[in-house]
């Protein structure tokens, strides 16, 4: 490493902190960035940007003795991971300018005030790749504007290479915010402004986010230049850039948040007919990332999203039926353009090697239009599918993410089809072995009740397995009286020990209407913690749970916001109370009249609806829920529109009840 063994075995590694404790591994892996072997070199310069900055949220005190090294190691053409290193410089700068000070090691301050002279010195490095890294740098880091800005617009100057300049840009439009940003603000403002009107597209683009900063008007102002910008081919040059590295949908992406709010017209726009699939694929994405987080514009894109059902590309055919799927309901208008797509086997170039014809049954179940039940009778085969094997969440972001679900959350939903599609359920249950499998069926048969009273010789038989009987006592519980024939096995389960014991002593309940080994469960007193699920059950119990009233509402008090509601709401339907939990129910529902939105909020909500007149103020309190266009969900993917379609269904049939009070 040159000059640095020395400067390396002078420090003290082992009493320094990283993300992982001790950094005495640090100088190891410095001396192999600067090795002979480039993958090696690679790995650890990965190794020390997880070990330096892993996810962020601190600077840690092994950072700022490693930075003058990471530097060195940059500015040498020998070294093979120089780019690596200096993303590892960028993304600590500008976590140095977002923690709080508490969070920042004292050292990091001085340490990047004696290597910014190193940084800007890499502008004029004769690798594009390094400048383009080093004009990243400088725009992330908090060095104000005086101190910046004469080198970006030096190398602006002499710069050729057409990526570099779009990082430039960028960079130049950050110093000139920081203040104090020095004698040479205003040249930089003045060039970037007359950028605007550069012959290069992607020149604009960089412009337009460069000063939307200080004009957040701009944007709006200039939705014809950012559309024409990022439907350009030369939208491509973004993906060689430091700051952003991103293909169409990246920049789509990246362009869209320059907007306050989602625009409606700049998702039309990109929705415009074009030549590229991927342009026409991205443009799906931001319509599912903008639908995702409001309600109006369903509108105004579904007509364009529903003309992409017969698009050439397999992939844009996907999208547009799983979007459509999404909205569900809202969506039913295109049904028979969906329909269309049920013999597709157009498959993705996904590792789940989805088909289109299974987003087309997945939107037509979301439709409940019964040309989805062939579809869900052959899922139900067993054989090879795109739908997932298991339950999966995404969080809720500013995109959307594609997934189909697994298929028994598909049959849940489909319970006005249930009679059509029993006969294959029933099969499937004869056939499955895996447990996972066995319990996604018996939640189905759950879900759809009654209805399903011609699968319980079935669920007598996983009643006996001691690997599958939980399920199948969830499963006859749902089916209720037409279950009885599970009586004696029921109540031989429920004399055993544990929650289970409790969950085939209610089962029992549900099928018999006969309450006394789930009463002879809880004892004379109810004492201790109680799950919030041994709660719900002692609901349904009704005036036969009175007597331990106190305890439900005691449990009303406590901390964790299940148990509140699921015992408040259980005191009602013991009781009858509602002068207690109304008020306890309300305020677990108070965020959503501001639009914050949190699982526990629905039962809440259908909970408050069933105490009726007496829920007038939770009535009040949400009144204008209904109106408001974001929507309200915990999670990402299909799953977030279907919470707000409940959640809104809920608020609809509480505010029904208040007006009926």
């Amino acid at each position: 490493m040159g000059e640095q063994p020395q400067a390396l075995e002078a420090v003290d590694w082992a009493a320094l902190e990283h993300n992982y404790g001790s950094a005495d591994d640090v100088p190891d892996l410095l001396r192999r960035c600067a090795g002979p072997d480039p993958d090696d070199a690679t790995d650890a310069s990965s190794d020390l940007l997880n070990l330096l900055f892993h996810q962020g949220g601190w600077i840690c005190p092994a950072a700022p003795v490693a930075l003058p090294f990471l530097l060195r190691l940059a500015a040498r053409p020998d070294v093979p991971c120089r780019r690596g290193l200096l993303e590892l410089v960028a993304v600590l700068a500008h976590e140095a300018g977002r923690v709080a000070d508490r969070f920042l090691d004292p050292g990091w301050p001085p340490a990047w005030e004696a290597a910014l002279p190193g940084v800007l010195a890499l502008l004029d490095d004769p690798d594009p790749v390094i400048r383009r890294a080093a004009a990243d740098v400088v725009g992330s880091c908090t060095s104000p504007g005086e101190l910046t800005l004469p080198a970006l617009l030096r190398r602006w100057r002499a710069e050729a290479d057409p990526v570099t300049r779009l990082d430039l840009v960028l960079a130049l439009g950050r110093a000139a915010l920081r203040e104090p940003a020095g004698a040479h603000a205003d040249e930089a403002r003045r060039l970037l402004s007359d950028l605007l009107d550069d012959p290069e597209a992607q020149l604009r683009l960089a412009a337009v986010h460069a000063l939307a900063p200080a004009d957040p008007g701009l944007p709006a102002r200039r939705l014809d230049l950012l559309l024409h910008a990022v439907r350009d081919p030369g939208v491509a040059l973004w993906r060689h850039s430091s700051t952003v590295e991103a293909g169409v949908q990246g920049v789509h992406h990246w362009t869209a948040g320059l907007f306050a709010a989602p625009s409606r017209d700049f998702t039309l726009g990109l929705l415009a007919d074009h030549p590229d699939d991927e342009q026409r694929i991205g443009a799906l994405a931001q319509a599912g990332a903008h639908l995702a987080r409001r309600r109006s514009p369903a509108a105004v894109l579904l007509p364009a999203v529903a003309a992409r059902l017969d698009d050439p590309s397999t992939e844009v055919r996907y999208r547009a039926a799983e979007l459509l799927a999404c909205l569900g309901p809202a969506a039913a208008a295109h049904a028979d353009e969906v329909a269309a797509l049920l013999d597709d086997t157009g498959t993705r170039s996904t590792r789940g090697r989805e088909t289109v014809a299974e987003a087309a049954v997945w939107a037509l179940a979301r439709m409940n239009d019964p040309r989805c039940v062939p579809g869900l009778a052959g899922l139900l085969t067993g054989e090879r599918s795109g739908f997932t094997e298991g339950s999966a969440y995404f969080p809720a972001e500013d995109w959307h993410t594609v997934a189909l679900p697994a298929p028994d959350e598909v049959l849940v939903l489909v319970a006005d089809h249930a009679e059509e599609l029993l006969p294959a359920l029933r099969e499937r249950l004869d056939t499955a072995t895996e447990p996972q499998l066995l319990r996604g069926l018996c939640q189905v048969v759950a879900a759809w009740g009654p209805v399903a009273k011609a699968a319980v010789p079935r669920l007598l038989g996983l009643l006996a397995d001691d690997r599958t009987w939980t399920a199948a006592a969830t499963a006859l519980a749902g089916v209720g009286r037409a279950g009885s024939p599970a009586r004696e096995p029921l109540a031989a389960r429920s004399a055993g020990d544990g929650a289970d014991a409790d969950l085939a002593a209610w089962a029992y309940w549900k099928v018999t209407g006969e309450p006394g080994p789930f009463l002879e469960r809880l004892g004379p007193t109810v004492t201790g913690h109680l799950p919030h699920r041994t709660l719900c059950r002692l609901a349904d119990l009704g005036p036969h749970a009175a007597p331990w009233a106190d305890r439900l509402r005691a449990l009303t008090a406590g901390r964790e916001p299940w148990v509140r509601v699921e015992a408040a709401h259980a005191l009602w339907a013991a009781t009858g109370d509602t002068a207690h939990t109304v008020p306890v129910l309300t305020s677990a529902v108070r965020d959503l009249a501001e639009g914050a939105y949190l699982p526990v909020m629905l039962p809440a909500v259908r909970y408050l609806a069933r105490t009726g007149p007496a829920a007038r103020p939770a009535a009040d309190l949400l009144r204008g829920v209904p109106d408001r266009d974001e929507r309200l969900r915990r999670s990402g993917g299909w799953r977030g529109f279907v919470e707000d379609e409940e959640i809104r269904a809920a608020v609809d049939a509480l505010l029904t009840e208040g007006r009926a009070g």
